[in-house]
């Protein structure tokens, strides 16, 4: 699974646009105050994790996003 496929299947699960933020596909605006977010990290890696209070909280490393999106998917469904 990759990011485009990702958005599709959170999409078709109906799960609300302010519960989730993907790094450079899915960014509400304005931001809510709190959501599952995927992005990428320094090196090369994918985290999953939330953020809560102004503050991002990691919770799993992946080497490859296919892993990363299955992660979130299963977080948000």
């Amino acid at each position: 699974m990759d990011v485009p496929a990702l958005l599709s299947a959170l999409r078709a699960a109906r799960v609300a646009d302010g519960y989730y933020w993907i790094e450079g596909a899915h960014e509400p605006v304005p931001t809510p105050p709190d959501f599952v977010y995927l992005r990428t990290v320094g090196d090369g890696a994918w985290e999953v994790g939330t953020y809560e209070r102004g503050a991002h909280h990691p919770l799993t490393r992946h080497g490859d996003e296919a892993s990363a999106c299955a992660h979130m998917l299963r977080l948000l469904t």
